[in-house]
């Protein structure tokens, strides 16, 4: 049961950027109220790396140290919801949960992140985040020089090739369906033996999420190790747009480099506002948001 209902911040998403504005506001003696779904993106991905004294962690787990930290603090709640709408009000914002709860607070934090949007081929959901993955900074020296393919069409193919060979030279390219890569590119990837495969996807051949092969719409097959891919995606949660918060053309909230949205003490952190997904990304710009809002609440206080 939370007594009061007011609150100096709102932040919606308790996972790291979240956590992390917490503790920088926690420990300002703010009072800080936490809204969380419990569905964080990297929830199948087994091991978290590429963040210093946490290398090889399982993600869940450094989130729950972390929210362990963070509520030893005594003016930060957490609450298990989903926050559904919010309204600007006289005192700041109303946020409105899915259990019919409605919280009042002066300044807002989205650290919501984003959804990804899975391709229409059977068993990518099911790999995603174990052996199809997005970050090679992430999880690229746990399959080094293993059989690996990019599944990825365009520009971002072109990177991808690019980026990857630096871990692998047994790397060939899915661009499902036929290729968008200008002749140049076509070229510079040919330079490097990586072949290119422009065959319709149907199906990840895998077993728990370790997938094994792709299977084409021919019925031909292909072994491999790994996958790197980047879908679509979408924000995960509509409020920011709703209380006018601007996008990117990438779809990514807009923000300053002070984690600022186009909104006036609204300020959003993680993967919601940047495309460099990555752990130690996000509790860097929670910490900024976190700081952020305090002296302004300190000096509007003064």
């Amino acid at each position: 049961m939370i007594d009061n209902r007011n609150f100096d911040v709102i932040i919606i998403g308790g996972s790291y950027s979240g956590l992390s504005a917490a503790m920088a506001l926690g420990r300002s003696l703010k009072k800080v109220l936490i809204i969380d779904s419990g569905l964080p993106c990297n929830r199948q991905t087994p091991h978290s790396h590429n963040l210093i004294t946490q290398d090889g962690e399982k993600p869940s787990v450094i989130a729950e140290k972390a929210k362990a930290q963070v509520l030893k603090y005594d003016t930060v709640t957490f609450l298990t919801d989903l926050a559904v709408s919010g309204t600007k009000t006289n005192y700041g914002f109303d946020i409105k949960t899915q259990t019919e709860k409605i919280f009042s607070c002066k300044k807002l934090i989205f650290a919501t992140g984003v959804r990804d949007i899975m391709p229409n081929i059977k068993g990518f959901s099911e790999c995603w985040g174990i052996t199809v993955l997005h970050c090679p900074y992430c999880h690229g020296y746990e399959v080094k020089n293993e059989k690996t393919g990019i599944l990825a069409n365009g520009f971002s193919a072109f990177h991808y090739a690019q980026l990857i060979r630096n871990w692998t030279k047994d790397l060939t390219l899915f661009t499902n369906g036929k290729s968008e890569l200008t002749q140049e590119q076509t070229n510079k990837i040919k330079k490097y033996n990586i072949p290119i495969i422009e065959k319709e996807i149907t199906a990840l051949k895998h077993k728990n999420g370790v997938v094994q092969e792709i299977l084409f719409s021919d019925n031909s097959t292909f072994e491999l190790k790994a996958i790197y891919s980047r879908p679509a995606f979408e924000q995960h949660c509509e409020i920011p747009k709703l209380l006018g918060c601007e996008l990117t053309e990438q779809g990514l909230i807009k923000v300053d480099t002070f984690q600022k949205t186009t909104v006036n003490n609204i300020l959003a952190c993680g993967d919601n506002a940047s495309s460099f997904r990555a752990v130690s990304h996000a509790i860097s710009t929670g910490n900024i948001a976190g700081v952020i809002l305090n002296n302004a609440i300190t000096e509007e206080e003064f």
